[in-house]
């Protein structure tokens, strides 16, 4: 088995996205490392649903990517790294903007150079389909012009970059894997689709945003093992990669698909301070995944009702997490 005793860092890895690739790395055998942004509280985030055995090989690190000293420890001694740590919230970068440079860039260009330094075998990096803003033709294949429209999505391009970069220059076996909106369990409040879920567990009121835009969601499992699939697959080195199902919905109609899936009874209300700025907001991402497809035989396996019933039985178990419903950045 491929993944069988092999020394894996997940950055990020207590996270929503990267906790599930964590359990199914340790599933599958890996000895995985966690670096997770250090909190004198302690580890806080999605971490972890494994068995009490597969603790002996899991190790946690707390630090931060822009202690350039600290990825390089972290780095040291891994086969493969997963890069999965950074400021997600597109509303957070409108009002810290050089954080969100700082960690997403600054913090990509240090686990480049450790990989580089340690001779890391394989390097998958996480981007995000914001990068390519509104669809100028769907579906959106790789070849699609890069257009960041909010802070966020500028520093992903960046970090893009530098990874190809890195393998252009330095030989650095690194792919980067592009996964359209990932949805699932344990994400976070801030999110829509949790916002969705939460609100309309609450009460007879879910206030959103704008309605219209439209977007690809792929179930978190799906882009777990779209990622695994990457790091085996030497024909995707230097590659940009989409994990993607090939469908998209609008945000208004994925509210009402969340309120049939709950039996009905509730109603939706535009929030205008949860609207973004017009020229920022992304209006459709709608993916192609055919090379995902080619290189390793990837699909997106779970329909859309599937994943919002497995969502939202997790938010309904986990009602400490949406106590506060109001607008998050």
């Amino acid at each position: 088995m491929f993944w069988n005793g092999k020394k894996v860092l997940v950055t990020g890895g207590a996270g929503f996205i990267g906790s599930h690739l964590s359990e199914s790395l340790l599933a599958s055998g890996a000895e995985v490392t966690i670096f997770t942004r250090y909190s004198s509280n302690g580890i806080q985030g999605a971490l972890l649903d494994v068995p009490p055995q597969t603790f002996a090989r899991l190790r946690i690190v707390a630090g931060d990517l822009r202690d350039a000293s600290g990825v390089d420890q972290a780095v040291a001694g891994q086969d493969v790294v997963f890069h999965l740590a950074a400021h997600i919230g597109i509303p957070y970068s409108y009002v810290h903007p050089n954080d969100v440079v700082q960690v997403n860039m600054n913090g990509t260009a240090n686990v480049l150079e450790a990989c580089r330094r340690h001779g890391t075998a394989r390097l998958v990096s996480f981007s995000t389909s914001e990068v390519y803003g509104t669809a100028q033709y769907v579906p959106i294949d790789e070849a699609h012009p890069l257009h960041p429209q909010s802070p966020y999505a500028a520093t992903k391009v960046g970090a893009d970059q530098l990874c190809l970069s890195y393998h252009r220059s330095f030989g650095l076996p690194v792919t980067v894997c592009r996964p359209f909106n990932t949805y699932g369990p344990r994400q976070p409040p801030r999110a829509v689709l949790p916002t969705i879920i939460s609100q309309a567990l609450a009460g007879d009121e879910i206030r959103l945003g704008s309605l219209t835009p439209r977007r690809d969601l792929v179930y978190v499992g799906d882009t777990v093992s779209g990622a695994m699939a990457l790091a085996q697959c030497d024909a995707a080195l230097g590659e940009v990669v989409n994990l993607a199902t090939g469908s998209d919905v609008a945000v208004g109609d994925l509210a009402e698909t969340v309120i049939r899936l709950l039996g009905g009874g509730k109603r939706i209300v535009t929030d205008s301070a949860r609207i973004r700025p017009t020229a920022s907001e992304v209006m459709q991402l709608l993916g192609g995944a055919e090379k995902a497809r080619a290189l390793t035989g990837w699909t997106a396996a779970t329909t859309l009702d599937d994943g919002l019933g497995r969502t939202i039985e997790w938010v309904r178990r986990n009602p400490q997490i949406f106590k506060d419903l109001s607008y998050r950045i």
